[in-house]
């Protein structure tokens, strides 16, 4: 058993954040119906690289769902999607607000069908104010929400080195879409959820907003280093580069005793305040008068036999190669019926009594439309084999 087996799920979305909300809904037991237009998910066409010509994007976040096109340009299929409407749980969209009224699919029209519904939309901007209407990307809602501001050394604007916003907006989505249908229990009612990008990232903000509304100073890029807390960041070592999180004075005792740092007890550097302000002299002496003496996974070995909190700076193949990622079932492997077996990331949330699962590989276009209007009632010139159609 899975925990949302049985939960039904329209899934409008395309690209990153509607997508990956879904997958997270489809991890554990959703049935997630990904309706497409003609030409299919724009990431399909998303590359290089592709894997026998499915792109290696798309396949990262649509597996567990099955697919089937709706062209809404066309009434017929605009009515089976309402005809859909009336047995599903919930409908998710990342269209530009608006989009879904041009079609009668706005949240009224969907509750007049079926007053359980529960609608998630996710944007850039959110569904209302002056900038509703907005294009959202993840780069602009990074640009656009502070991150930006914060993120780098300081010599030019840097954006976070994946898609934060997406992912971000969609796992509100998909928090907001469970809390709904908790609440669902009780009313026997569905309701809208509306989020966006510029939100979920703001929302994020946390400690650096809570040192802004307290000082009114704008907060800086520090590069690796933490706002509040020294020494906390990456620092330099005889053969790269380690990052090290001292978050209390006693952490700071037990890193000045096992590294042997002779200015430790310096009365600039005694208390974690102390540390903050002096941050800059700390970490060059750090650098250049301790740890430029010693290879990385030495100092790695004495941090962690001092119960330090430290941690080399892992590329991707060494972070697929670690026991611990190993272990915990990160990196998974499922058949795809034309790119073979491909690599899939793996579900981070580990439930004792309904784990989630990789069950299914992403979807071909269409390759469900057979069994998809047949779970519906729906009719349909459909071959029995349903023989997947590609953009």
């Amino acid at each position: 058993m899975q925990a949302l087996d049985n939960i039904r799920v329209l899934d409008l979305t395309r690209i990153l954040t509607g997508p990956f909300c879904t997958m997270m809904l489809a991890d554990f037991g959703a049935d997630v119906i990904k309706i497409e237009p003609p030409a299919g998910d724009d990431t399909r066409r998303w590359g290089p690289p592709f894997i026998n010509g499915e792109s290696a994007y798309y396949l990262s976040v649509n597996r567990n769902k099955r697919s089937i096109i709706l062209d809404f340009r066309q009434e017929r299929d605009r009515q089976r999607f309402l005809k859909m409407v009336e047995q599903a749980d919930v409908v998710v969209e990342n269209y530009r607000p608006g989009t879904l009224a041009k079609w009668g699919f706005d949240y009224p029209h969907l509750k007049a069908i079926n007053p359980r519904i529960i609608l998630a939309s996710i944007s850039g901007f959110g569904a209302t104010g002056p900038g509703a209407s907005r294009p959202g990307y993840d780069v602009v809602a990074q640009a656009m929400s502070g991150l930006m501001a914060v993120t780098g050394d300081g010599s030019g604007p840097v954006k976070a080195g994946f898609s934060v916003g997406d992912i971000g907006a969609g796992m509100w989505a998909a928090f907001g879409i469970m809390t709904a249908l908790w609440a669902r229990e009780r009313t026997g009612e569905g309701q809208w959820i509306d989020t966006s990008l510029y939100e979920a990232l703001i929302s994020w903000q946390t400690y650096l907003a809570g040192n802004y509304f307290a000082t009114g100073e704008l907060p800086k890029p520090l590069g690796s280093a933490h706002p509040n807390i020294a020494p906390y960041q990456a620092v330099r070592a005889q053969d790269g580069y380690l990052v090290i999180a001292c978050g209390n004075d006693a952490l700071w005792a037990k890193m000045v005793q096992e590294c042997e740092i002779p200015f430790g007890d310096e009365p600039q550097f005694r208390t974690n305040p102390d540390r903050v302000e002096h941050r800059p002299e700390l970490i060059d002496r750090l650098e250049n008068e301790v740890f430029q003496h010693r290879p990385v996974a030495e100092w790695l070995e004495r941090l962690a036999r001092a119960g330090v909190p430290a941690a080399p700076i892992q590329s991707f193949e060494q972070v697929f190669q670690d026991p611990q990622v190993i272990h915990r079932a990160m990196d998974v492997v499922v058949d795809h019926p034309t790119a073979g077996p491909i690599h899939q990331l793996g579900i981070p949330l580990k439930m004792s009594a309904t784990p989630g699962a990789v069950r299914t590989p992403p979807p071909l276009l269409n390759q469900h439309e057979g069994e998809i209007l047949r779970q519906f009632g729906l009719s349909g010139p459909v071959p029995e084999d349903d023989a997947a159609t590609h953009p």
